[in-house]
Parts: C-alpha cells; sequence; structure tokens
C-alpha cells in the first residue's frame, strides 16, 4: 500500500488497529474474519517473506508471526518503514501482510506500483473519485478499483497483467480456457 507522507502515520496506525481486532480462526465459524493460508509451502512462504522485510528494517506494527496450534494461521500482519525493493513488496505473497510505503509525489508513487514484474490486481483511494479513476487507469494490472476493492462479478473478466497469471477467469473470456479451436480449411473443389 502507497500512502502520501503526511497521512502514513495515521494510515499505519489505523491498519494495524484492524489488523490486531480481526478474528483470526476456522472459516466455517461463525464471525471470524481471516482463515488460515491454504497450504504449507505458501505459509511457509509468507513466513518467510514477513522475516525477510522485518530483517531489512520493516517494522511489524501489528503481527508478523505465525498462531501457534493447528493449522496455517498467521496473524494479520502491517509492515511499517518497509521500501521498494523489499521482496514483500517486490513479489506476489498471497498471505494476510500488509507493507505500507509512503510516497511525496503521486507519479511517482504510480511509477513505483507498476515497476514489478507483477499485476494482478490494484485500488486507488481518496475523497475524489474521478481522481482515484483516473489513478487507477494508470496502474499495470489485470484488474483496478476506484474507491473500492474486491468488486467482482461473474460475468466481467478478473486476471492479471505481466508474471500475474494465464488467462483470465469469469465471463467469456474465462470460458476460453476451456475452448479447443479448430481451423478447417476446404479446398473449393
Amino acid at each position: 500500500v502507497y500512502v502520501p507522507e503526511a497521512l502514513y502515520s495515521d494510515v499505519v496506525d489505523a491498519l494495524a488497529a484492524k489488523a490486531k481486532a480481526a478474528k483470526v480462526g476456522d472459516g466455517m465459524t461463525e464471525g471470524t474474519q481471516l482463515g488460515p493460508i491454504n497450504n504449507k509451502p505458501q505459509y511457509e512462504r509468507v513466513k518467510e517473506l514477513v522475516a525477510d522485510a522485518v530483517s531489512s528494517g520493516a517494522r511489524a506494527v501489528a503481527g508478523g508471526k505465525p498462531i501457534g496450534g493447528e493449522g496455517y494461521f498467521f496473524e494479520p500482519t502491517i509492515l511499517a518503514d518497509v521500501s521498494d525493493g523489499t521482496r514483500i513488496v517486490d513479489e506476489e505473497q498471497f498471505g494476510p501482510a500488509l507493507p505500507v510505503i509512503s510516497y511525496r509525489d503521486l507519479d511517482d508513487a504510480v511509477e513505483r506500483a507498476n515497476a514489478t514484474h507483477f499485476g494482478l490486481s490494484g485500488s486507488v483511494w481518496s475523497a475524489d473519485a474521478t481522481r482515484a479513476a483516473a489513478v487507477a487507469a494508470q496502474l499495470e494490472c489485470g484488474t483496478a478499483w476506484a474507491n473500492t476493492h474486491l468488486a467482482l462479478a461473474p460475468n466481467q473478466p478478473f486476471g492479471g497483467a505481466k508474471w500475474s497469471g494465464i488467462g483470465v477467469e469469469n465471463g467469456p473470456w474465462g470460458l476460453l480456457g476451456f475452448t479447443e479451436l479448430q481451423v478447417l480449411y476446404r479446398s473449393k473443389v
């Protein structure tokens, strides 16, 4: 998450409070907000990326470690004082860890966000919805949102750009992956 420098401390504090208050547990239990990571290799990857960020100078202002017991549970984690070039920023981690990075210049933030090899999705938040949409349109990702996140519809494609996956899900575009094309040439004789 790229945050304007002037709002950085307030946003980090608000995100940390949300993360600390999140109920982690069995996804079938009412009230659970965050379940486990879905497999051991991914769980190990999240642990490694968070540890790497902290050893590189990031502060875990919430979470930062596995939750003991059975299952691949990891604390909702907010990482402050993290920078571009840190693996957790530059790689897709698909875990409950959120690096928060400050910026001074919006164009620079967009350039930095686009500098990765990945581009699954992104969102832009602003009091000015028109400006948020204009900035979101500059993101090099498969799906971009303005003032919302994870708004998905079964008739709209969802997929990544760059190294973020192959193809898309949903809508007629998603069905194409399950088809086989055949070209038949027939002579006129």
